[in-house]
């Protein structure tokens, strides 16, 4: 557990563990609402002890990242910071997995230079459209009342298989009030310049291998047509597809998910 320190009083947090005999280093790039913890445990523990490296982080503005309250929490602030934290670390033939809107971002950051050997799109694939952005304006005044818990306690129903909404059950609908974030709130500020993140990618210069990984439980950003279409338009492309999660593929099923992941790895 470290940081990395990018201006007076703003530094990354990151876990990063060296691969050990297989030199390939798995880089894990958060949904906005999401954080080291989705894949700390389980998923990096597994890896490490198939011999290879892995690296997780927070973007400013979640926890354990220190940010300051005038910095422009944008999409393009955390492509260059996730360039940055690579170019320090220097991980042995990184491969970009992300989540949801991370997957955007990790594209975004190979597209600006970024050196990779494959990328992984978790549930990230989606076109532009009026239902997008309601989706994405109804999600940030939802985090303005009741904050994050609020966002996933309205969303769950439609993006997580039913065994994970049992489990959540009881933690997501106890008593405790929802209350409004400050206007200063990293998710919150994560979320609003969200809605300037640019979806059009140039997927035909994705000229890398690339594994799409999505869930059939994910009814509010899946649309089939519109992933057999972005995915025709990656040149390396191949997808996996899960009947039995949704669209937190890592939390849902993790022992799955390495296994795609090292499978999909030792083919970059």
């Amino acid at each position: 557990m470290s940081t990395l320190k990018i201006l007076e009083g703003e530094a990354i947090y990151y876990e990063f563990a060296a691969p050990t005999y297989i030199p390939k280093t798995f880089v894990f790039v958060n949904a906005l609402t999401g954080n080291t913890g989705m894949w700390a445990d389980h998923i990096c523990e597994h890896l490490q002890s198939q011999g290879y490296g892995t690296l997780c982080y927070n973007f400013r503005g979640q926890p354990d990242t220190t940010f300051s309250d005038e910095t422009n929490l944008s999409p393009s602030l955390i492509v260059d910071d996730l360039c940055f934290l690579l170019s320090e670390i220097n991980p042995p033939s990184p491969i970009l997995v992300g989540l949801s809107i991370g997957g955007l971002f990790a594209s975004r950051a190979y597209l600006a230079g970024l050196e990779a050997s494959g990328l992984v799109l978790i549930n990230t694939l989606r076109k532009p459209s009026q239902r997008l952005d309601w989706i994405n304006q109804a999600m940030v005044r939802l985090a303005k009342i009741g904050g994050g818990r609020l966002v996933m306690a309205a969303n769950m129903p439609v993006i997580a298989a039913p065994d994970l909404l049992a489990q959540m059950w009881d933690a997501t609908f106890s008593m405790e009030p929802y209350e409004a974030p400050k206007v200063t709130d990293g998710l919150l500020r994560l979320m609003v310049s969200s809605l300037n993140a640019d979806w059009n990618l140039p997927y035909e210069q994705l000229d890398l291998p690339v594994l799409v990984l999505t869930g059939i439980h994910d009814r509010l950003f899946r649309i089939d047509s519109d992933i057999s279409e972005l995915k025709a338009r990656i040149p390396q492309a191949e997808e996996k597809v899960y009947l039995d999660a949704g669209h937190l593929i890592p939390l849902e099923r993790p022992s799955q998910f390495c296994e795609h992941l090292i499978e999909f790895a030792t083919n970059c």
